[in-house]
């Protein structure tokens, strides 16, 4: 299938110039928020990890090989690919076992930064966001536009799109989804089921966001519409859309949501539901699958906005770009909205 967001609409027009990024690992810096403090105490040892060139399965398998133990007692919030340098945390469990010297861990590509301990292991999905520092290399654009780009970002934010990696190496993933629905994939496990199921998700959002992009309403209200605050799941449904409820919106204390598909009712009604009705009966095979697969329905903030958005100039021809994104969120969704990297996940 292909790059599944490659078609997908821009909320200002399109990128307005080319760079490269990720042509070294300190040009793209990822650092994991964990979001809670570890208790200091228990059988769990907390590790602040920082790693070049490494994905995060690579780095589990490493410690449970140093540890002695087997890789279901390594926790990890989030998967952080190989590209670039990426600063996340790892969870250790040895019950009854004295602590190891990290430092022998330590190479070339990863270095331990803190060791804490805690009562709970580290759970998939327990990071409250990351913090990116970005540089842009070869720059070729038109400053005085991109300045003006980097303006509207930061007052506006960008559509929340899921990034490409969510679909898999060319959209196999999406792929994969449709031949499992159709009943012709075969026996697969629960993990890489839910990958697809995941990427069928992820494929309708997306399409739902375009919809509300080319009406010019993703990060604007409409009736019927579903409100999510920036860092919770939950959402919210007034019986009207009042003058707060643009207050807020206009502060980006709340967003708009689409759906994220699955069975039950629709949270949303009037013209929101009318637009997520249009991008399901598009997608019929999808949806029916989830359904049929019975993954809930839920919800996803439609607009996205970077925190502490900052730039700044490095050279005639690069750019630092810094800010932090909620958990879930892609930084793809942020640069393709400035310029066209040719780089195709975080």
């Amino acid at each position: 299938m292909g790059d599944s967001t490659a078609a997908l609409p821009y909320a200002f027009g399109g990128p307005i110039g080319t760079g490269i990024i990720k042509t070294s690992p300190e040009d793209f810096v990822v650092e994991e928020l964990l979001g809670f403090e570890p208790s200091d105490q228990g059988e769990h040892f907390f590790l602040r990890i920082e790693k070049r060139g490494e994905n995060t399965d690579y780095v589990a398998r490493q410690l449970a090989r140093f540890a002695g133990i087997p890789t279901r007692n390594i926790g990890y919030a989030g998967l952080k690919d190989r590209h670039g340098k990426t600063i996340q945390w790892f969870s250790v469990w040895l019950p009854g076992k004295a602590e190891p010297d990290w430092r022998q861990l330590e190479s070339p590509t990863l270095r331990i930064l803190e060791v804490r301990r805690n009562s709970r292991k580290l759970k998939k999905g327990a990071a409250a966001g990351n913090r990116f520092e970005i540089a842009v290399r070869e720059l070729k654009c038109d400053i005085p536009l991109l300045e003006r780009r980097l303006k509207q970002i930061g007052e506006r934010g960008v559509p929340n799109y899921f990034g490409t990696q969510r679909f898999g190496r060319e959209g196999q993933n999406l792929a994969k989804a449709s031949a499992l629905f159709a009943g012709t994939l075969g026996r697969v496990d629960a993990h890489r089921r839910g990958l697809y199921l995941s990427a069928a998700r992820s494929h309708l959002f997306n399409r739902i966001l375009a919809k509300r992009i080319s009406r010019d309403v993703w990060d604007r209200a409409v009736t019927g519409d579903a409100f999510m605050f920036p860092d919770s799941r939950s959402f919210f449904k007034p019986d009207a859309i009042t003058p707060e409820i643009t207050q807020r919106l206009e502060a980006k204390e709340i967003h708009p949501s689409g759906a994220l598909w699955g069975k039950g009712t629709p949270a949303v009604t009037d013209e929101a539901l009318a637009i997520e009705t249009a991008a399901a009966e598009e997608e019929p095979v999808l949806c029916r699958g989830l359904e049929d697969f019975g993954v809930e329905m839920a919800r996803r903030p439609l607009r996205l906005c970077p925190d502490g958005f900052q730039w700044e100039r490095s050279g005639p021809s690069s750019m630092h770009l810094r800010f932090a994104l909620p958990a879930g969120a892609y930084a793809t969704a942020v640069l393709r909205e400035l310029i066209d990297t040719g780089f195709s996940d975080d």
